[in-house]
Formats: C-alpha cells, structure tokens, sequence
C-alpha cells in the first residue's frame, strides 16, 4: 500500500485519514501471465493501479493483427479509459506479460470518491491531464522519431519491457516491423 500513497501523494498530499478512506474503496486483484484485465468488446468496470508486474495494452487492426499501444509497468495506472469513462465495449485489450498485482477500484467507487473528496477531485484531473500528455507524447514519438530513436528512447525510460514482452509486441508498438528492430538491436550492440 505504500507505493500506491507515495503514487498518490505525487499527484497531491494525501493525509493519513484520507488515504485510510481511499482505501476502503480499493480491492486487491491477480491477474495471471498471459490472462486479460480487460477484454475487448466487453464494458471496462475497473481502474488499476499497478503493484507489481507489467500488462500490455494492445488493439486489433482491420487485418486482425495486434497492436501494441502501450506497456503498463509497477507504479502506474491503466485501464480502458474510454470504455471506462463511458462505460462502453472496449476496444482494447489489456493483457498480463507477467503474473500481475493490482490495486483495482469500480466505476461506482471512484465516482462515490469524486463526490465525498476534493482531493479524488484533484487527483482524477491530475491522472486524465496526465493521461492525454502520455498520449500526445507518444503520438508525437511515433510520427517524428526515426526507429532507432524510439527504441532508444524505449530501452532508456522502459528498460524491464525488453525483457518481458516479444519481439513482435516492441516492434508494434515502436511502430516498426521485426526487421528493422532486429536490425536496430544487432547496431546497438556493435
């Protein structure tokens, strides 16, 4: 629990008594290697935070290929934001690269904290803010970044990814083919 109130307290400062009644709102979940947090075209009813472990968002393109769009490591937040929000199908898959542990809340009890505490208010801001710059970021990496500097750019702030997801996942999200990561892995450690 501590991380998840040292994560908390970086948005805002949390008290004793509010983290206590934050809580209480929480639920502890397992999800297995290779099993789903999220499935698509099903509602997503959760937020979670990451204690430990990495899950992989991903989408099907019109070819029913995999698309990687993000890794989701310890320490950080995910879900199926638009399905959340909406409480619409997803059409996103979250999936476990390893045996993962949450810190999982409902849509119910996260509306429930945006109405008893100014601080979820803050908090919930922060964390959509703080989502669209991840967003636009990575956006923004895909189309002016050469390959080699995005995988760079992977192996510098995400290092643990290479080590647990495929090769084929780490090119699509890099936006490039199996190829030319190969290429680019086999150039770095010339």
């Amino acid at each position: 629990m501590e991380s998840f109130k040292k994560f908390l307290n970086q948005i805002i400062p949390i008290t004793n008594e509010e983290f206590e009644n934050t809580i209480l709102h929480f639920k502890n979940k397992t999800v297995l290697k290779n099993s789903y947090f999220i499935e698509q075209g099903k509602v997503c009813h959760q937020v979670a935070f990451i204690k430990k472990g990495t899950l992989r968002t991903f989408y099907l393109n019109e070819n029913a290929e995999e698309i990687t769009s993000c890794f989701c490591i310890e320490n950080n937040l995910t879900t199926s934001y638009k399905s959340f929000i909406l409480q619409e199908p997803s059409t996103l898959i979250i999936q476990a690269l390893e045996d993962t542990e949450l810190l999982v809340i409902d849509y119910d009890d996260l509306q429930q904290l945006y109405k008893e505490s100014l601080v979820w208010q803050t908090i919930g801001r922060a964390i959509a803010e703080k989502q669209y710059i991840v967003m636009e970021q990575y956006a923004s990496v895909l189309c002016n970044e050469t390959a080699k500097e995005k995988y760079l750019r992977l192996l510098k702030e995400q290092p643990s990814i290479l080590h647990k997801a495929t090769i084929t996942d780490i090119a699509s999200y890099l936006g490039i083919t199996r190829r030319t990561l190969s290429r680019i892995r086999k150039e770095i450690t010339l």
